[in-house]
């Protein structure tokens, strides 16, 4: 029997909670697992978002920033590349002519289609470039005959950078040079990677350093300086003004759509004149060395022999009173491929010798810039540069590289010649041809004139 509580006992009881402090309590102030009044679930909520939890939710934050601001780079790169390439198209359009010749260089995987010049680049440009610029003919109204009946256009300016027909150090006699105990062979490194190569030094004729120098070559281009050297010994003829200046220099010649058709079609790279336009004798020789314009060289053929055919017989009259017949033979005055179409490394160099002696020749060798006489298709002129001497410039060669011409054939790879002087003053002439690009071709003649040159 169970005895009743008295009144103090059931007054500590009602203070404690009925005596019950288990799990099963179920009076509003339990605090067990059980419980499920409304502000202990807010409590359970906050205690299960662990610090684990916290600090994927801060990694996901992290991965949805970054993946919009990849986004947005993303729109902004390719907003920033269309406005690029539409300026270098307005750019293009609004020049109406190709690139330089030694183009933007862009390294290797440079292609071509057979016996076609090209411009690698360019990048870029060039560059990337492997070579020469290609050019789309301009058409005019105007008549396609060729003239020449003096120009009244003002006359075009050139920047040789102070070199021009400038007297040079006396070179060697004649146009065969020779090796001796003396001649390095250059060797293949990564700093000079062409498979042809030859240094000649001008004042003795001896040749410095060769590698294959006397194998044959396609030219490509470098045809241009034989193109330049004959033009000019068929402008001698005509006659020289009173200030001993050459009095055909000013002649017109119109641009007939036969030459700019021959050009395009055959892959040249082109000045950029227009079928009809009018431009001088003067333009048609800077504008075959510095941009490498088949346009222009094909224009001085036609305006000397009266046909390419005939020109190219010229050029190889001219070989034979060099002495280098016997080792080459040209078919065309531009570079374009043909298996009868050859030389060496080492008639090259005399070929450019050649050109170095005449005064008028150096002179557009050795130009930097150049800009045409304005016509009624180029009121302003056509700016042309030598690019290869523009971006040898700045390069360390223990001398000064003065006149240079480059080439490009799929056959050939890049090839230049070049004509220095030395620090100490002495004259050298380089050649190097098949490079994997024109960055690499003019490179290969820093190495060779850093290493082999006094």
């Amino acid at each position: 029997m169970i005895a009743p509580m008295d009144e103090n006992t059931r007054k500590t009881d009602a203070l404690s909670g009925g005596g019950s402090t288990g799990p099963e309590s179920t009076g509003p102030e339990s605090t067990g697992p059980e419980s499920a009044g409304p502000e202990n679930a807010g409590q359970k909520s906050v205690r299960e978002r662990t610090p684990e939890e916290a600090a994927r939710r801060r990694r996901r934050r992290a991965r949805r920033r970054k993946r919009r601001r990849r986004q947005r780079l993303i729109r902004r790169t390719a907003a920033a590349v269309v406005i690029l390439l539409a300026v270098l198209f307005l750019v293009r359009c609004g020049a109406g002519k190709g690139n330089a010749d030694a183009g933007a260089p862009s390294g290797k995987g440079e292609t071509l289609s057979a016996g076609a010049e090209t411009s690698s680049a360019g990048i870029g440009a060039d560059e990337g470039g492997a070579g020469e610029s290609t050019a789309a003919p301009a058409t005019s109204a105007s008549s396609a005959s060729s003239t020449t009946s003096a120009s009244s256009t003002a006359p075009a300016s050139s920047d040789s950078s102070g070199t021009g027909a400038q007297q040079i150090p006396a070179l060697f006699s004649g146009y065969a040079p020779r090796r001796t105990s003396a001649t390095q062979t250059i060797a293949q490194t990564q700093d000079m990677q062409s498979n042809y190569a030859v240094l000649i030094n001008g004042a003795t004729g001896e040749i410095t350093a060769g590698l294959n120098e006397s194998a044959r070559i396609v030219p490509a281009s470098m045809t241009k300086i034989l193109t330049l050297y004959t033009a000019v010994k068929e402008l001698e003829k005509k006659g020289q003004d009173a200030d001993g200046t050459y009095s055909a220099l000013n002649d017109s010649f119109t641009i007939p759509i036969e030459i700019t058709d021959f050009a395009y079609q055959n892959g040249g790279s082109s000045v950029g004149f227009a079928v009809g336009e009018t431009v001088t004798v003067r333009d048609l020789l800077y504008g075959t060395i510095l941009p490498s314009g088949a346009d222009a060289a094909a224009g001085l053929a036609v305006y000397t022999s009266g046909s390419q055919e005939a020109f190219a017989d010229l050029m190889n009259q001219n070989l034979a009173e060099l002495g280098l017949s016997g080792t080459s033979h040209f078919t065309n005055c531009v570079g374009f491929y043909d298996p009868e179409h050859y030389t060496t490394p080492s008639d090259m160099a005399m070929i450019l010798k050649a050109a170095v002696e005449d005064p008028l020749c150096r002179e557009v060798l050795s130009a930097h810039q150049y800009t045409t006489s304005p016509t009624e298709q180029h009121p302003e002129g056509i700016s042309l540069s030598n690019w290869f001497l523009r971006r040898i410039e700045d390069k360390e060669t223990h001398g000064t590289v003065l006149c240079a011409k480059t080439g490009y054939v799929r056959e050939s790879g890049n090839c230049a010649a070049s004509f220095a002087l030395s620090d100490g003053g002495t004259p050298y002439f380089c050649v190097t041809a098949d490079a994997h690009s024109a960055w690499r071709c003019i490179y290969d003649h820093v190495t060779i004139y850093s290493t082999c040159m006094d």
